[in-house]
């Protein structure tokens, strides 16, 4: 017996659904590496390109927030897209995000964000704010298996303490690490009482590597945090977007921690040599008082000297005075003193310098003062 294969029937969106339906469980999201080519922009919302080779070309869709790193003609790059046939019957990528690939071409993609952004005023030095001087709560956004996290928190325990650290463990390189630093920071900022700065920190590592701190999202981001932020990215000679946005760009994760924190040991220096400083200027004040009491006490040693000579001298005029009423002295003289009742009749006591007398009175009359 003969089996005849039956032939299936669809309508043309039955079958683009069914193609596409196999499209996304055979492949899902693939990553496809190419040359841009026909780069263009509409309406400032979608993003038409094809990515070709030597030997092929696919066209590819996507749209203007998705795309997080400039991309034009000639440049390589890896798209992660998912295939399909479009409702026009055109095989497309629909791409949900795109990467430059190689130095050369993250240099470019570089410069023309920073071009951008710059011309935004996001870069501007008047923007920038100051850090707290001795911070006691710090947010700090890296990987805590990395080196540049053990690195920073080494040197922020040496350099000062008491300090509290709010850690949110990201990646800080692959196609997802943008994204969960966004979510960091927006973490950090939903915390009942706010950190007084974020550090984002990754030690160093290729252009590929550090090319995360160039995603255009993420570098609004920062622009836009409510906490000044301090970035340790790479080494030295690194520069990214994020170290320009950032209101200050420390050069190496340690260095971030010794721009961030006071050094107590410094600080223990600098407190001692004021102390000394104090002590020297107090012994100084203190020996100028002493002179100037000196001075003084010898001023007014002078005038109570002067002072006890005129009341010495006013005492021996008041004693010679008084020395004059003495009765004695007048005794001597020839003079007598007369006690009792002067009156007719009367017995009376006389005193001479050598002799008591008794005497009665046989005439009284009062004396004439003319």
């Amino acid at each position: 017996m003969v089996s005849l294969a039956v032939t299936p029937k669809f309508s043309v969106s039955e079958f683009l659904a069914v193609i596409n339906q196999s499209l996304e469980m055979a492949f899902g999201s693939v990553q496809i590496e190419g040359e841009v080519s026909s780069f263009k922009v509409n309406h400032q919302k979608y993003v038409f390109f094809d990515l070709k080779d030597n030997e092929g070309t696919v066209n590819c869709f996507m749209t203007v927030w998705q795309l997080r790193m400039p991309i034009h003609d000639g440049m390589r790059v890896v798209a992660r897209a998912v295939p399909k046939v479009t409702d026009w019957g055109r095989f497309s990528l629909t791409v949900q995000s795109v990467q430059p690939v190689g130095e050369g071409n993250l240099r470019k993609s570089f410069e023309l964000l920073r071009k951008k952004l710059s011309d935004e005023g996001l870069f501007d030095d008047s923007r920038k704010r100051l850090l707290p001087s001795r911070p006691q709560h710090v947010a700090v956004i890296s990987s805590t298996n990395s080196a540049g996290y053990a690195d920073f928190m080494k040197i922020a325990n040496e350099r000062w303490g008491g300090v509290r650290f709010s850690v949110v463990n990201v990646m800080v390189q692959g196609e997802t690490a943008a994204d969960q630093i966004i979510r960091a920071i927006e973490k950090i900022e939903s915390l009942a009482e706010l950190p007084e700065v974020i550090v984002l920190i990754r030690g160093g590592g290729s252009a590929d590597d550090l090319s995360v701190f160039n995603d255009e999202l993420l570098v609004r981001k920062l622009a836009s945090s409510r906490v000044p932020v301090v970035t340790g990215i790479g080494h030295e000679i690194d520069t990214t977007l994020c170290d320009l946005v950032a209101d200050v760009r420390a050069s190496t994760p340690s260095n971030a921690a010794q721009l961030l924190l006071p050094d107590k040991q410094d600080m223990i220096r600098s407190i001692k040599h004021q102390l000394r400083g104090a002590a020297l200027q107090t012994v100084r004040a203190i020996d100028t008082e002493l002179e100037l009491v000196q001075t003084a006490r010898s001023s007014a040693l002078d005038g109570w000297r002067q002072r006890v000579d005129e009341l010495l001298g006013d005492v021996q005029s008041r004693i010679k005075l008084i020395s004059e009423y003495d009765p004695e002295l007048a005794l001597s003289r020839g003079y007598a003193m007369i006690r009792g009742n002067c009156a007719v009749g009367e017995v009376i006591e006389i005193q001479t310098n050598k002799a008591l007398m008794k005497a009665r009175i046989e005439e009284y009359a009062e004396r004439s003062n003319d």
